[in-house]
């Protein structure tokens, strides 16, 4: 990660005050880049955003708002563009699919159509989800070029952007900034309070002394640490400034295959990092299907872009604990994470 190609750089990260977008606005900033964001307010309190210190340049908008999206874009010209933004939970797409569709597919579409006729931009980056692919039950591990699908509105939704910005990227980036869609496996980390994510709901869980409330705990999952994955998002961009021909249009970040595992098995294992064992216990009440299972093949990132995954699941989880822990004790956290960073890029 050379951080000479980013000092300097001006980049945009939509849904910037989300977990994910928090910690590629901190990793940015620590190298140099001038980082803007476009995003809601925070939708948890506490907010990995505001712990960091807010280490972006912020707009607080809406993406479904093409006027909000343009004026964005024209205030800081970006030269690279991470969209993030999202409606990102499963459970919530049932509760609001026209919702979900609007943010993640006309948002999306809204991006991208003010993105079209900048003349500083040079690379988009889209993170859609490892959810884009029509899992048939086989639990063989996807590949790019595996047939996209989705029976939730949010899987449905992702599978949806990527078709989206393939369409953009044909119709009117030829000759123009190049671009990539990424997806990635499920994302844990420091500075997660989302509603309906497993690590969130281990910590209130832990708090509280009670046991996690399962829905499908024999359900398995490719899990990985943030870093992992904005590590590929990052080198991704750089190739697609660099090299925009060495850069796959699409590409997975997922996890080596010893970290495929059950949603059961990431409780017990993670309750014993944060040193407690309550337990999990199997929710009795209807839920709507979810894949049985869920794998990702890297090759791709491995073979094009030189990429690997770094944590397995076992250090991720121990990351994630010290990092509350650290909070717990009143840390820094800003400083406590740009440690964890320091520490991905240096040490392992």
């Amino acid at each position: 990660m050379n951080e000479d190609f980013w000092r300097g750089r001006r980049v945009l990260v939509t849904g910037h005050t989300g977990f994910k977008g928090a910690w590629l606005c901190l990793w940015l900033q620590s190298l140099g880049a001038e980082t803007a964001g476009l995003a809601l307010e925070p939708a948890t309190e506490p907010n990995l955003w505001s712990l960091l210190g807010a280490p972006a340049d912020s707009t607080i908008g809406d993406i479904r708002d093409p006027a909000c999206v343009r004026a964005t874009l024209d205030r800081h010209r970006p030269q690279v563009v991470f969209h993030l933004a999202a409606q990102a939970l499963v459970r919530d797409s049932y509760r609001d699919p026209l919702g979900t569709y609007a943010t993640n597919v006309m948002g999306t579409a809204n991006l991208l159509d003010a993105c079209r006729d900048r003349r500083d931009l040079r690379a988009v980056v889209v993170v859609t989800s490892d959810k884009v692919y029509a899992n048939d039950g086989a639990a063989a591990a996807f590949e790019e070029t595996d047939r996209l699908g989705g029976h939730d509105p949010y899987s449905s939704s992702k599978a949806c952007t990527e078709l989206v910005t393939a369409s953009f990227r044909d119709s009117f980036f030829q000759g123009g900034a190049p671009m990539a869609t990424v997806r990635a496996g499920n994302v844990i980390g420091g500075g997660d309070w989302s509603a309906d994510r497993l690590i969130p709901d281990c910590v209130r869980a832990l708090d509280h002394g009670a046991a996690v409330s399962l829905r499908y705990p024999d359900a398995v999952r490719p899990w990985q640490h943030v870093l992992d994955p904005l590590a590929g998002y990052l080198l991704l961009a750089k190739t697609l400034l660099a090299a925009p021909a060495a850069a796959p249009p699409a590409v997975n970040f997922g996890p080596d295959p010893e970290s495929f595992c059950t949603v059961a098995g990431v409780v017990d294992a993670f309750s014993a990092c944060f040193g407690g064992r309550p337990g999990w216990v199997r929710d009795p009440q209807p839920h709507p299907p979810e894949a049985a299972t869920l794998r990702l093949s890297s090759a791709l990132a491995a073979r094009t872009l030189g990429w690997r995954p770094r944590l397995p699941i076992g250090e991720a989880l121990s990351w994630t604990a010290e990092w509350h822990r650290a909070m717990r004790a009143g840390d820094d956290m800003k400083r406590y994470s740009l440690n964890q960073i320091s520490r991905f890029r240096h040490d392992i």
